[in-house]
């Protein structure tokens, strides 16, 4: 038997066995034949991994990345600068800080790091997106051998979510190290002068692996950051239809889809965020690039982290607890309209081209 999958239709559930289907109502025993066709008609359609939904799945989750970081580019980078900068503080808030990059770098400096941030979240949302709903299809299969449910816990959601961020995140991380630095990179005449320069100067001067600084910090931050948002996404949408008596997710109304994702993603972000904190200061550590905004006490040269915990030690002893939360303000600011539209986009990407699976399948 190739494909297995468990739909719930009222109340029988339908086994789907490539052309066969055994329907039992909710007590284990076997549906009447009018209640098991009524039953395989209501139920949803077999879902299949073939190459034409893959490649939609994917470029859904690839614009959803893709236009909902470009939205909020300037808020992203000054986030950025807030968490990278030491006690002298040259972007004390939010509205003061785009005031500042707007009149000392134009609007094209507002958008910097922002080239590297698509070409690297469009794989990382497609292949997050993707793998997220293979691992949700996993599970509710190796449920449903078991108890006939098949359905998904809001920690299942949180393993499955965590799980695809890890792999994403992993797969395209030399880009967000390089847009990082390209992000913190002030003025005209900076170090680097594109993505691919950036990556070559990098790995001619510090070696390969500093492609990869602050990625512990970026793997142990996934857990409660990435999978927060699905769980907290999904199982919020699980309450509104319930609430409201709808039958299917795509009931709801996009402004539903977005109060849903800006809360996961203002969850997950709260939770997460020391964690970016020492991402971002393990990728300048050292480099001279960042020395205007975070240098040592002689002024010369940038500081220096040895790891994570050398990091998180150095920032509190030296700014304080608070200094784990730099440039919170600007990213709550951002990642409702970010978390938001990456979500309802993408949905609605998929419903537009006729994906036949759904993150919540």
């Amino acid at each position: 038997i190739e494909d297995t999958r468990f739909a719930r239709a009222t109340n029988a559930f339908c086994l789907h066995r490539g052309v066969v289907s055994v329907c039992l109502d909710g007590q284990g025993g076997q549906a009447e034949p009018k209640q098991a066709a009524a039953s395989s008609a209501a139920a949803q359609p077999v879902h299949k991994y073939n190459f034409e939904n893959v490649s939609k799945a994917l470029l859904a989750g690839g614009l959803a990345g893709g236009i909902s970081r470009t939205a909020v580019a300037p808020l992203e980078r000054l986030k950025i600068l807030m968490q990278v900068q030491g006690n002298d503080r040259v972007y004390r808030n939010t509205w003061q800080g785009l005031l500042h990059m707007a009149r000392t770098e134009g609007v094209k400096g507002m958008m910097k790091g922002n080239g590297a941030n698509c070409l690297r979240i469009v794989p990382n949302s497609a292949v997050k997106f993707l793998t997220y709903e293979h691992f949700s299809r996993e599970i509710m299969d190796y449920r449903a051998k078991f108890d006939g449910r098949g359905e998904m816990t809001p920690l299942m959601r949180l393993a499955a979510g965590a799980g695809a961020g890890i792999i994403a995140m992993s797969a395209t991380y030399p880009l967000d190290m390089v847009r990082g630095r390209l992000t913190v990179q002030e003025g005209k005449g900076g170090q680097y002068k594109g993505i691919w320069h950036a990556a070559s100067v990098i790995m001619r001067e510090e070696g390969f692996r500093a492609l990869y600084k602050g990625w512990l910090p970026s793997v142990i931050g996934v857990v409660p950051y990435v999978g927060l948002n699905f769980a907290v996404y999904e199982t919020l949408k699980a309450m509104v239809l319930e609430y409201y008596g709808l039958k299917d997710e795509r009931e709801l109304s996009v402004w539903s889809r977005l109060a849903c994702g800006a809360a996961a993603g203002t969850t997950g972000q709260t939770v997460a965020y020391p964690f970016d904190v020492a991402r971002r200061r393990l990728q300048v550590s050292g480099w001279s690039g960042a020395a205007a905004l975070h240098a040592t006490a002689n002024g010369s040269t940038a500081v220096a982290y040895t790891g994570m915990m050398d990091c998180f030690a150095k920032t509190v002893r030296e700014e304080g607890v608070s200094a784990l939360f730099k440039g919170l303000v600007p990213n709550y600011v951002k990642v409702v309209p970010s978390i938001a539209i990456a979500f309802v986009t993408y949905e609605r990407v998929k419903e537009v081209l006729g994906v036949e699976f759904r993150i919540s399948d």
